[in-house]
């Protein structure tokens, strides 16, 4: 065993800390973050302790110049001695602060006034701040994409097998109408967190001895932090509301993991119709020196798989006795790790579709791999609109006799005797698409140029 020296970062137990940590998310989701929303709580009572008479303006600077200089250290420091997080945050600050007026500091609050109201303001501002608006940079990048490929054919896929052709951008418009309405959930959720400063059981009694309007007293504290108060709340906020917005976080995980899927699949070798940019020194194999993995694709469906259990966890905290148990002590310091996986996932997929690079000779082998036969389905219906009494079962034997002679369906069709009535009574576009089912892509490109369209127009991109 080594002796313990100087931290390293590689000493954390969490891959968020030495593989996936962001910077940004961290100024919010950290237990720096924390505890500095935490602060801005406390300094918020303070505040409207003055605004309403409480106390003079020189207690506000010296509790505001006192919560700049708390650190989180000094505040572990001083739970490990009395063994309570909140007040020893309330500890810290009072020693910066005359004895005068440390009687301020914390003062008709409970100890969750300050955690869940910190909580919700940081929670808001890491969707609002950093997840939705790098969301939208990866709205963009599909996109951009989607309307440079809006009429470039690709074999559709159902079941993993062939079926009717679309567009590459058609494909990719899925995800962009998929992941721009929840960005929208997203900014509505967030702005949706309540607070509370409500006291220890909810019902306002330290806060009612001095105000009339005790109320009013928790609205306006929870307005210095951009949040309103929940209608009703015990020791805690009701939990409805950020359990909402980590379902929807969840939801955006697993668009993204589709999306990485896709491109994923797409990338197989005996596919190739798109692949990720490789870097000059990337090594895909330790030991397969021609290997070029999509392991960023392939990264984002396994960060997928951590984020969606632990909504699990989100929704087991629902539940608290009474007016508050601690049984979501540990649990709850956990949510942050579902964003900030998420983010990464987000900043990761984005730099890798912004490189994206799209192989229009596989795509078009691919649509011609089965030799005409997609063209089954518009044959089928023609056939029945023009009378054929039994069109699909006629159409399947057709295919068979395709697959069995290994000729193409053009060929199979245009010879066969009973479709020379058929065909004749048909338009030249009609017979056009049997010969070229390529061509046979519905209004994919309209649409796909559509949808990206109407969110490049929502999100002013």
């Amino acid at each position: 065993m080594k002796t313990r020296g100087p931290f390293d970062r590689f000493d954390c137990l969490s891959p968020i800390d030495y593989r996936y940590w962001d910077e940004e998310a961290a100024e919010y989701l950290s237990e720096n973050g924390f505890t500095s929303y935490k602060l801005l709580v406390e300094l918020a009572l303070v505040k409207v302790l003055h605004r309403r008479g409480i106390c003079p303006e020189d207690a506000v600077k010296e509790i505001e110049e006192a919560c700049s200089q708390v650190t989180t250290a000094e505040v572990y420091e001083e739970e490990d001695r009395i063994w309570h997080d909140i007040r020893a945050l309330v500890n810290c600050i009072c020693r910066k602060v005359s004895k005068v007026y440390r009687r301020f500091v914390h003062w008709t609050a409970t100890s969750f006034d300050t955690s869940d109201s910190a909580n919700a303001a940081r929670y808001k501002d890491v969707v609002e701040k950093v997840l939705v608006p790098a969301l939208t940079d990866l709205e963009g990048v599909l996109i951009a994409t989607t309307l440079r490929e809006a009429e470039t054919a690709q074999i559709g896929r159902t079941h993993g097998q062939h079926a009717v052709p679309i567009t590459f951008g058609f494909a990719l418009a899925e995800y962009i109408s998929r992941l721009g309405g929840s960005i929208e959930e997203l900014k509505e959720l967030a702005a949706k967190l309540p607070g509370k400063f409500s006291g220890a059981v909810g019902a306002y009694n330290a806060s009612s001895l001095f105000f009339g309007d005790p109320e009013g007293f928790e609205a306006e504290v929870l307005a210095e932090l951009g949040l309103a108060p929940a209608e009703h709340s015990t020791q805690i906020v009701p939990p409805e509301a950020l359990t909402r917005l980590f379902c929807e976080v969840t939801i955006v995980a697993g668009i993204l993991a589709n999306l990485s899927d896709d491109m994923r699949n797409l990338q197989r070798t005996e596919i190739g119709e798109v692949g990720e940019e490789f870097e000059v020194a990337q090594v895909g194999s330790s030991t397969m020196p021609q290997k070029r993995n999509p392991i960023n694709f392939e990264n984002g469906k396994s960060c997928w798989k951590i984020v969606a259990p632990r909504i699990v966890t989100v929704f087991m905290d629902q539940i608290s006795e009474h007016q508050r148990d601690l049984t979501n002590s540990a649990s709850a310091r956990t949510y942050g790790e579902i964003v900030a996986y998420v983010v990464s996932m987000t900043k990761r997929l984005t730099r890798t579709m912004k490189k994206l690079t799209v192989d229009r000779a596989n795509l078009r082998r691919n649509l011609e791999m089965t030799k005409g036969s997609i063209a089954a389905e518009p044959l089928y219906i023609l056939l029945a609109a023009l009378g054929h009494p039994d069109a699909h079962e006629k159409v399947r034997k057709l295919t068979l006799q395709a697959s069995r002679e290994g000729r193409p369906f053009e060929e199979i069709i245009f010879g066969d005797a009973e479709m020379k009535d058929y065909l004749q009574k048909m338009t030249p576009h009609q017979r056009q698409i049997l010969s070229n089912p390529s061509l046979y892509v519905g209004i994919a490109s309209k649409k796909a140029t559509a949808v990206a369209q109407r969110w490049k127009q929502t999100f002013g991109l």
